[in-house]
């Protein structure tokens, strides 16, 4: 049985879309510790399941978890390892935002012992689920595209320079997908109004990584958007009050145009592929 908070919609298409990061829900014993539920939800991907509604519509699987990344990212490497050496991140159970700011009262963060727990908890049946997806599409086309869905907020210091293009794709540096679908998926956005960029600050999360075996069949992608391509940033750092902003279906709408083309794309690819 599938647990209340991990949902998934099984489609008939041979693509996957995942949302490691939507949920916004703190289990009692680890809301109780934090320093405010506000910081433990302000890295979320603010709206990302919604800007992508219509996926269903493609016939795509989608596979969400409710739970806050605050509890366990389900996108980082489960050994603890860093997806990005060198560079600053955050953990399996972050013990700060991606401003630095520390999300526990002190001495309450997580002992090992508890992140094994939450590991088998919350990490371990959202990626069986994904597996189980995958295998089944694989199984009936041979071939899956497993698309994950992110969103940041388009200027952190902290983690990066600047500000951050629209839309960010990421493939492991080439090595999660067949270069075909990366340059179908990088063509729509450059003829799009947004600005993007191929393996930049984001190469993919643990997820792509993980699954994207090309050799295989299975070829995983990742897209991270600046928030800023569909709702309202604050021009100061985020505050309490002031961030997340609603969500606003006419801004947002632009952008669904551009990620329902990026869809399409995925799919036309490994429709392509499996006629081959």
């Amino acid at each position: 049985m599938t647990p209340d908070w991990l949902q998934v919609h099984r489609g008939d298409a041979p693509l996957v879309v995942s949302f490691p990061h939507t949920g916004t829900e703190l289990p009692p014993d680890v809301a109780e510790r934090l320093v405010s539920p506000w910081l433990a939800t302000k890295d979320a991907d603010w709206w990302i399941e919604r800007l992508y509604d219509f996926a269903s519509e493609l016939g795509a699987t989608t596979v969400r978890t409710r739970i806050s990344r605050t509890a366990i990212d389900v996108n980082r490497d489960p050994s603890g390892a860093s997806l990005y050496p060198g560079q600053a991140t955050t953990e399996l159970c972050p013990t700060t935002t991606f401003d630095g700011e520390p999300l526990y009262r002190v001495g309450q963060a997580p002992s090992q012992d508890e992140i094994d727990r939450r590991r088998e908890t919350w990490f371990e049946p959202y990626h069986q689920a994904l597996e189980a997806e995958i295998a089944r599409l694989r199984g009936r086309f041979g071939a899956v595209v497993l698309y994950d869905a992110h969103a940041i907020r388009s200027t952190i210091p902290r983690l990066f320079e600047g500000e951050l293009p629209h839309c960010n794709i990421g493939t492991n540096s080439g090595a999660s997908c067949d270069p075909r679908l990366a340059n179908a998926v990088a063509d729509v956005c450059a003829s799009s109004p947004f600005s993007s960029v191929l393996n930049g600050r984001f190469k993919g999360g643990w997820t792509t990584r993980r699954y994207g075996r090309p050799e295989e069949g299975v070829h995983a992608i990742q897209m991270e958007l600046a928030c800023r391509t569909y709702m309202r940033e604050p021009e100061e750092s985020p505050a309490e009050g002031s961030w997340p902003g609603p969500y606003e279906p006419a801004r947002a709408e632009r952008a669904r145009t551009i990620l329902r083309r990026v869809l399409e794309a995925c799919l036309t690819f490994v429709q392509e592929e499996t006629a081959a």
